[in-house]
Order: structure tokens, then C-alpha cells, then sequence
């Protein structure tokens, strides 16, 4: 059985990057703490997929070294025309998310990390999120690109967990009720 998941950073004000779609504020050195990477190691070793939106794998390309090379990433794209040439291992899929399960299915991944706030967005709101990760870090933005926009319905979460680190992130993980 797939499990989708989310594990993203925020804003304590809910936001994702700032309104020109950096991310900057996230890598300040005030915030790291030496050999903490709250938990990604241990997530990204459960991960055996990447489903990231373009706009976030757009972003990922400029980082060096390029974080993802031992895992295949699926470009998820409302383009049918997107196109990006790349030496990684990636998958552009253009089609809809219903059919993006039915592939990963097919692929027989079973841990699919689910990146990108306009992706996570519509999972959640086709209900095909199975758990979400989220670290508050300690800044407000004031504006931005929130995490979650308008749904059409409540989204019922479960809380498995919350842990807090010496630099003042506050990491909390659900589940999302079906």
C-alpha cells in the first residue's frame, strides 16, 4: 500500500517561501544547530519516490550539491507541454493526481515524499495525503506563499507528534484523517 507524506518547514505565520519564492530565511545560520538535521535524514531514508510540484524542483535544481540523487523524482506539472532538461533522475508527469497514484502503483513505490506547497495543497484537497511533517521555524514573514490555501471542506488531522529543538523549531507530525 502507498503512503503519501509531507515534510515541509513554515513560518510560525504559515508560510512557505517569501512572495519572490526564496527561501533564504530558512538556511540562516542563527537557526543551526551542528549535526541536527531534525530528522530529515531518517524521513528521506523511508523515502523510496520524491513527488515535487515544478516550481519547488525548479528551486532544488539551483542547490548545490543537488540533494536528491539517489531517489527518483516525479516532476508533477499542469503544463501537458513542460519540459526540463536535467542530469538527475527525474519524471515529468502532466496528467491528474488520480493518475499519478495509479503510476506510483504501478512503479510499486510504497513512501512517497509529496513536495511543494501548491502540490501538498491539492493532494489535501483530493484527500490523498496519508501524514504531514511540519517545522515551525521562529520568524514571521508577514507575506508570502502560505502553505495551505482555501479547501472545500474541513480536513480532520490526527496528532502523532510534536518535539521541539534548542533553536526554537517546533517540529509536529499528523496523520490526515480519510
Amino acid at each position: 500500500m502507498i503512503s503519501l507524506k509531507a515534510y515541509i518547514a513554515t513560518s510560525l505565520d504559515g508560510l512557505i517561501a517569501k512572495k519572490d519564492g526564496s527561501v533564504d530565511w530558512l538556511h540562516a545560520e542563527k537557526y543551526h544547530l551542528e549535526n541536527e538535521d531534525f530528522g530529515y535524514e531518517k524521513f528521506m531514508e523511508s523515502i523510496d519516490c520524491i513527488v515535487m510540484g515544478r516550481i519547488t524542483f525548479e528551486t532544488v535544481l539551483q542547490f548545490e550539491p543537488y540533494p536528491f540523487e539517489n531517489v527518483p523524482v516525479i516532476v508533477v506539472s499542469n503544463n501537458p507541454n513542460y519540459q526540463i532538461e536535467s542530469k538527475h533522475q527525474i519524471t515529468i508527469f502532466t496528467r491528474s493526481l488520480r493518475e499519478l497514484i495509479a503510476f506510483l502503483e504501478s512503479n510499486q513505490y510504497q513512501n512517497v515524499y509529496v513536495d511543494g506547497g501548491k502540490l501538498i495543497q491539492s493532494f489535501l484537497k483530493e484527500f490523498l495525503l496519508d501524514e504531514i511533517t511540519i517545522t515551525q521555524i521562529p520568524i514571521l514573514l508577514g507575506s508570502g506563499i502560505p502553505l495551505f490555501g482555501g479547501t472545500d471542506k474541513e480536513i480532520d488531522l490526527k496528532h502523532r507528534k510534536t518535539q521541539t529543538f534548542p533553536n526554537g523549531f517546533v517540529q509536529t507530525e499528523y496523520e490526515i484523517v480519510k
